[in-house]
């Protein structure tokens, strides 16, 4: 657990608060962005596991503001709208303020989430921005015949299998990937905007994928000011509780079972260790990209 995790737990939950003063709720946005829930409990960030923490933020009735503790270096670009749009309909609906605040990184698809903030803060040292789309993969051209294996694969349609990694690139392909990455890019770019508007730096290119420290980020317009959770929460709202509204996690992670031996259809099993051991290289290699 990070420090900052740390000090996010220790502060109550909703449902633990008594009194009548209003309520600043924290929903803790961290882990990868992707639409497949981690099986053995790790934190992801799709529209399924994030639902029902911000549906009970918004729906307090004492409520001030709501405020984002944001720690991603991103991950799938649909899910990331998905969930920023969610946040905006239910502010909207509550007339109430959003606050976004970047911990070690909000980069990429967390960069997105965080505009999803009517500001947005970071401490000094974090990693902000990554305003791009990466793919990638692996090309095993000639690995099964190596092997002894033939893949069969039979398709309708003349362009259903693109980028096969089985298969030579066709420079064709690339060039129908790169043509998505430009729409998925320009819609990036287009919500940054449309948020953050005559607030970011006139010269510069923020679009270029570059991620910066958070006290440069401040001069480029990405975030507002700098500042953790606590003190800015307390600054600008000294009467109020804080309060964690926390995203589910799967059932075996709830009872601290999640990847314990013999707990599960596959623990202990072969697939079982190649999942956990596939699942632990993505997450790392997503979160190294920033050196974290």
């Amino acid at each position: 657990m990070s420090v900052s995790d740390k000090l996010v737990s220790k502060l109550p939950r909703i449902g633990d608060r008594g009194g009548n003063s209003r309520v600043v709720a924290v929903v803790r946005l961290h882990g990868v962005i992707t639409p497949t829930p981690s099986p053995l409990g790790r934190g992801t960030i799709n529209i399924n596991t994030v639902e029902s923490a911000l549906t009970r933020a918004f729906d307090h009735d004492r409520l001030a503001a709501v405020a984002l503790a944001i720690n991603s270096p991103g991950g799938a670009a649909t899910q990331s709208a998905l969930v920023a749009e969610r946040i905006r309909e239910l502010a909207a609906r509550k007339k109430v303020r959003v606050l976004s605040f970047c911990e070690d990184v909000a980069a990429s698809g967390g960069y997105w989430l965080a505009c999803a903030g009517d500001e947005i803060y970071a401490h000094p040292s974090s990693l902000v921005g990554s305003i791009g789309v990466v793919s990638a993969g692996f090309g095993l051209t000639g690995l099964l015949e190596r092997v002894g294996v033939e893949r069969r694969v039979y398709t309708a349609g003349t362009h259903k299998v693109r980028l096969d990694p089985f298969r030579p690139e066709k420079p064709e392909d690339v060039a129908w990937l790169t043509g998505l990455q430009s729409q998925l890019h320009e819609q990036f770019a287009g919500w940054v905007r449309d948020r953050r508007g005559d607030k970011l730096a006139a010269d510069g290119d923020l679009f270029s994928g570059e991620v910066w420290t958070g006290a440069k980020a401040v001069e480029l317009g990405l975030v507002d000011g700098l500042g953790n959770l606590r003190e800015v929460i307390a600054e600008r709202y000294p009467d109020a509780e804080v309060s964690v509204a926390e995203p589910k996690r799967p059932l075996l992670a709830r009872l601290g079972l999640a990847g314990a031996a013999g707990v599960g259809p596959w623990a202990g099993s072969t697939a079982d260790r190649v999942l956990s051991a596939v699942e632990a290289i993505e997450v790392r290699a997503t979160w190294s990209r920033f050196g974290l």
